[in-house]
């Protein structure tokens, strides 16, 4: 028989195959499958299976799934259950394990990643800036948002202290837990070192027996307090076969512990090689809790390297003011950032930074947009321009009105999108992933085979000399390195990127813009400044003005968004022109636009739009308008009634980075094509200006998507950088898709990569940190898996038959914890790297 059950908590494949594993191996079930994006799963089975039945199965495995019947709703476990010590994150509670073990899922709360052990990181938002507050040391319960005096005894009001972030409370904890650690330990240490000192004066104090039982007592707050947590990791990863890090901290440690403990308890038990001179088993509380110890040092000294990879987010929240001066009938008032609605009007004073998202209404000033630009030359803003929350006001003083605010600003949007890109995972991380699934059963099974070498063929005490090196190749395995390799560059490297303007949708965009070798630009808005001028408007009949031409045209585009046609009503505008009513109004894209204005049938656009009109252009029109063409300039006709009655000759400069930047793309070995809508010969003189001999006029968006198809299909890694609606198609199916960030919404979200300022010049830098992650990638790859390739062999003793060297477990807790810290160390260079 045959069930459909929905499934909730599922966010990647990682958990569609774990439920589905899960479900398969309950007594009964002879098939499953498991859907992600319909979250359900099909269970065929020999006899009716409860439903508890399958409920328990992924409660045992963890409780992050849950299973019902469809149409029921059930509360879903974010995760596994967890001790008192969770806290709930300050900010939006939002977090996720550093290594991406299950992609981009979150959980609710701090504690363990349920897969790899490792803590989990708390998100950065903006939703986590509060407000500074003042209060009274002697009432509390006094809270005011300016200073001053206390009303009840009129002491002065002292700032509150920010409640510590998850991440702090977090790197707090084991601190404290190192330091109680290492008080326990190092009298352990010093104890069984005195052994190697000959008449060793301790045992004049007390026997050997009596000093074994103190190293246990104060083993017992090491183990079970200051490291536990490495023990509950490690049952819970063998529990739900998610073998990790801390499987092997675990059996290795735990095994050293347990040895002495029984040594102490039974010690004729054991065969005389494991006895010393006065008959007392050899104990290794020493070895045990100096691992443990080393092991929490270094989670501490990565704890602390953890909060260094998002600073970048950090520092992009500091750029987030808590408040603004709003005007209401004239007065200045101070409101709370969440009070500003759309609408609003606005003063921002010299020095301020700008509350949200807006244009400006009265005055000018110049602004620093470096935070969000990278650019550090600030921008002169007059009355119409944008400016962007976060940017920071020159030297005079302006009226803003309100336009987009809360999440919707522009550096909401970032943070949004660097936290998404930060989560996400490249594709080579799938070569670490494979190794990683291996990982832990061939290391255990390399100190099963050690163990077994070493109390066969090795000196005496054989069994004493198996143990130790068995623990060894344990505790210096470190799957933590190989898995953290690639996400930690991920995360600087999307941060880094951000500081620059240059905003990565995900990890794979990242690395495909490393093997890019074909770039397809826009023309307008992409190599031009996107600010088109009205420059010529004429008329080719005697009867008709050039004002009649002028208002014809405007009737028209002022139904459009496009931004030839802004220019065209600008213009008109200007003029002072009426503004008819056009009806029937049509958009034909890539062609122009159509419509009915006083009874007459009006045609707007290119050439094909003359030909979709039934419009003929004459030889004379033609090379009158050439004229302007060879300039560079776009000219389009208007056509009354199905005949060219007029044009308007529009010119858009190139931006003044855009040669520099081909040039440089040229250099790196990416072939440059300009593909337009534009005619050939106003594409050919702005191919011209730019040294580009590979261009593409006239071209419809199901050209310049069918280009892109045949390039690829060539083989070639294909860029394509656009800023209209028109380029969407074409920026969804390139290898890697860049949006113009002052461009339209439709190519923002339809690309891989956003360029803040809209420039060249950004894509430069895109191939630039692309290049350097990938290339610290590598690095953080090659760093663990030699690591591991050449600790593990060590730590069994190869090297003792030739040099007589053995590797201590404590030397190699010492390698394994500084591991991860090396390879989170490489990838924080990204954020000097000049890109």
């Amino acid at each position: 028989m045959k069930h459909t059950y929905a499934i909730q908590g599922m966010t990647c494949n990682g958990c569609r195959a774990h439920v589905e594993k899960t479900l398969k191996q309950v007594e009964g079930v002879t098939d499953a499958i498991v859907d992600l994006e319909k979250a359900e799963a099909n269970i065929e089975m020999s006899k009716h299976i409860h439903l508890e039945a399958f409920q328990k199965a992924l409660e045992q495995d963890g409780g992050l799934y849950t299973i019902h019947l469809p149409g029921e709703v059930h509360q879903v476990a974010k995760q596994s259950k967890k001790s008192s010590k969770e806290e709930k994150g300050k900010g939006t509670g939002v977090f996720y394990c550093p290594m991406h073990c299950e992609g981009n899922k979150t959980y609710d709360k701090s504690g363990d990643c349920p897969v790899c052990g490792m803590d989990l990181v708390e998100e950065q938002n903006l939703s986590a800036i509060t407000e500074e507050q003042y209060t009274c040391p002697m009432h509390p319960e006094v809270l005011k948002e300016e200073p001053g005096d206390c009303p009840i005894c009129g002491m002065e009001l002292v700032p509150v202290k920010p409640e510590l972030t998850a991440e702090e409370k977090t790197y707090t904890s084991l601190l404290k837990k190192f330091w109680i650690a290492l008080a326990f330990t190092l009298p352990i240490f010093l104890i069984a070192m005195s052994e190697m000192i000959s008449d060793n004066p301790l045992y004049t104090l007390l026997e050997q027996l009596y000093w074994n039982w103190i190293q246990f007592a104060l083993s017992i707050p090491v183990v079970f307090y200051a490291t536990w947590m490495f023990f509950e990791r490690a049952y819970r990863s063998i529990k739900t076969w998610n073998l990790n890090m801390f499987t092997l901290i675990g059996i290795g440690a735990g095994v050293a512990w347990l040895f002495s403990v029984f040594g102490l308890l039974f010690p004729d038990f054991f065969p005389a090689q494991f006895k010393t001179h006065s008959g007392n088993v050899h104990v290794y509380f020493e070895a045990a809790t100096v691992i443990l110890t080393l092991v929490l040092l270094g989670q501490v000294l990565e704890s602390r390297a953890h909060s260094k990879t998002n600073s970048a987010i950090k520092e992009l929240l500091k750029l987030a003011p808590n408040k603004a001066v709003k005007v209401v009938d004239g007065e200045e008032v101070e409101v709370a950032i969440d009070a500003i609605e759309i609408g609003d009007i606005l003063k921002v004073k010299p020095g301020d930074k700008i509350p949200v998202d807006g244009s400006i209404s009265e005055g000018s000033s110049a602004i620093d947009e470096s935070m969000i630009t990278g650019e550090p030359i600030p921008v002169t803003k007059n009355e119409g321009d944008k400016v962007s929350s976060g940017t920071i006001n020159g030297n005079q003083s302006f009226l803003m009105k309100a336009e987009k605010v809360g999440k919707d600003t522009l550096l909401s949007q970032i943070i949004a999108m660097v936290n998404e890109a930060s989560r996400s995972r490249a594709p080579i991380q799938k070569l670490a992933d494979t190794v990683s699934a291996y990982f832990v059963p061939i290391v255990v099974m390399i100190a099963v085979v050690t163990y077994v070498i070493w109390a066969i063929w090795g000196p005496e005490p054989s069994y004493v000399f198996a143990l130790v090196n068995a623990i060894a190749v344990l505790i210096i395995a470190c799957p933590c390195a190989l898995g953290l390799a690639t996400p930690m560059s991920v995360i600087v490297g999307v941060g880094k990127g951000a500081q620059n303007g240059v905003l990565i949708k995900n990890a794979e965009a990242l690395e495909k813009m490393n093997k890019v070798n074909t770039l397809i630009v826009d023309k307008t808005g992409t190599i031009t400044e996107g600010k088109p001028t009205v420059e010529k408007v004429d008329s080719f009949d005697d009867r008709i003005s050039e004002e009649t031409i002028l208002q014809l045209i405007v009737a028209l585009n002022v139904n459009s968004e496009h931004p030839l046609a802004e220019a065209t009503v600008a213009y008109g505008k200007e003029k002072k022109i009426t503004i008819n009513k056009a009806e029937n109004f049509n958009a034909v894209t890539g062609k122009g636009v159509e419509g009915t204005v006083n009874g007459k049938k009006i045609a707007l656009g290119n050439p094909k739009m003359m030909a979709y009109a039934g419009a003929t252009i004459s030889p004379e029109m033609q090379a009158e308008v050439t004229e302007y063409q060879k300039q560079g300039k776009t000219v389009s006709y208007l056509a009354i009634d199905a005949v060219v009655s007029g044009y308007v000759s529009i010119g858009d400069k190139i931006k003044p980075t855009s040669l520099a930047a081909i040039k440089e793309l040229q250099q790196k070995g990416i072939a440059v094509i300009m593909l337009t809508g534009d005619n050939q010969t106003t594409a050919q003189a702005v191919a011209a200006k730019l040294n580009l001999s590979d261009f593409k006029a006239s071209m419809l968006p199901e050209d310049k998507l069918n280009t892109v198809k045949q390039l690829q299909e060539e083989g070639n890694y294909v860029a394509m950088a656009g800023d209209g609606i028109n380029d969407a198609p074409a920026l969804a199916k390139s290898d890697v898709g860049i949006a113009m960030g002052t461009g339209t919404d439709v190519a923002i979200e339809s690309a891989a990569i956003t360029l803040v300022k809209g420039d060249l010049q950004g894509i430069v830098k895109a191939r630039n940190l692309s290049e350097a992650v990938m290339k610290n990638i590598k690095q953080n790859l090659f760093f663990a898996l030699i690591y591991n390739t050449v600790g593990v062999p060590v730590a069994a003793g190869v090297l003792y038959p030739i040099f007589g060297v053995l590797l201590s477990p404590m030397i190699a807790a010492l390698a394994m914890s500084f591991s991860s810290v090396s390879v989170i160390g490489n990838a924080l260079r990204l954020k000097r790297v000049k890109i």
